[in-house]
């Protein structure tokens, strides 16, 4: 697979790389088992992915403890990013932010045990907190740096403003936020500001949450798949009305000989040569079906169609529900 920078500090990564959040216990109604799980990770490796994404917050603690022991006899031929700044208590993550630089480089020291690894490659605040100060946040992932604990400091949701703040203390190598052909707000809103600064993105749910990919036509589907069900989008009114993004891609896709997931992550690399998406799947013919989006090459023509398409389209509900909000950075 072909690799792509991440920031001017020049991480190296495959263009396409993993979400391993859907290995969580009941997050989806999956069922896999822990060893299943390490063989989809496992089956990344080969297929030439390196970069994994986790966080504290999955599980709590347990996607962590995955994905480290899977990757352990990968150490140094792949990128871990893991992810700090949620109050979790008893086990169990609250809907409450927790930055505090104390706190953030206790979850670098819990985390480099769960991972099994000397540094964690990329460091990222889950989402902004709006108590703490985010030049405090950069000054504590600065003082990880320097002690060799974290190679990479990444935010995750954040605005171009706090963006800009962070990077004046620790410079910023990538922004994770959510990206896709149904969710563009990133273009205008954070691009300029990322290509200004020389900071990598890495979109989350490139593949809608799996909507793109014409997994969900009807509201029993999103019963089955557990936590979807609360967002907007997943609404049956809505499901049906954006039937029309799926519509779309499966001209494309049948143009080209691929499938619809492999076209909206090939739009997403067309976008940006410093993008790296990072859709997940807890199944391994998934897995293999989009790391190949990256052999798929979308000519202007193709490109052109597909803006033409989305100009006339837009996505019904917002893609957050309201209690997720205030957890915004705006």
């Amino acid at each position: 697979m072909k690799k792509r920078i991440l920031g001017k500090q020049g991480l190296e990564v495959s263009e396409i790389g993993l979400g391993t959040m859907g290995f969580i216990e009941g997050l989806y109604h999956t069922g896999t088992s822990k060893q299943d799980a390490i063989g989809v990770i496992r089956s990344a490796v080969e297929q030439g992915i390196t970069l994994f994404d986790t966080a504290e917050g999955y599980g709590p603690f347990t996607n962590e403890e995955l994905v480290g022991e899977a990757l352990e006899p990968f150490k140094g031929k792949v990128a871990i990013a893991t992810k700090f700044g949620w109050k979790i208590v008893n086990n169990v993550r609250l809907n409450e932010t927790d930055s505090r630089p104390e706190h953030i480089k206790e979850v670098a020291e819990a985390s480099l045990k769960r991972l099994r690894v000397e540094a964690i490659d990329l460091f990222y605040q889950h989402r902004v907190d709006k108590k703490v100060p985010i030049e405090d946040v950069a000054g504590a992932v600065k003082d990880l740096i320097q002690e060799g604990k974290v190679k990479h400091f990444g935010l995750s949701e954040a605005s171009a403003e706090t963006i800009r703040r962070a990077h004046a203390v620790q410079p910023v190598t990538a922004l994770q936020s959510e990206y896709s052909l149904w969710w563009r707000e990133p273009e205008t809103k954070l691009f300029p500001t990322l290509e200004e600064l020389g900071i990598g993105f890495v979109p989350f749910s490139p593949l809608g949450k799996g909507f793109l990919t014409g997994k969900f036509t009807d509201a029993s589907q999103v019963k089955n798949s557990g936590y979807l069900s609360a967002f907007p989008r997943f609404s049956p009114e809505n499901i049906k009305a954006n039937q029309v993004f799926v519509e779309l891609l499966d001209e494309i896709a049948k143009e080209k000989g691929a499938t619809k997931a492999q076209i909206a992550l090939a739009w997403i690399l067309a976008q940006k040569p410093w993008i790296v998406p990072i859709p997940g799947t807890t199944k391994t013919n998934r897995l293999i079906e989009n790391a190949k989006a990256s052999e798929i090459e979308l000519t202007e023509n193709d490109l052109r169609k597909i803006e033409d398409g989305l100009s006339k389209i837009e996505a019904a509900g917002d893609r957050y529900p309201e209690m997720f909000k205030p957890l915004t950075d705006e």
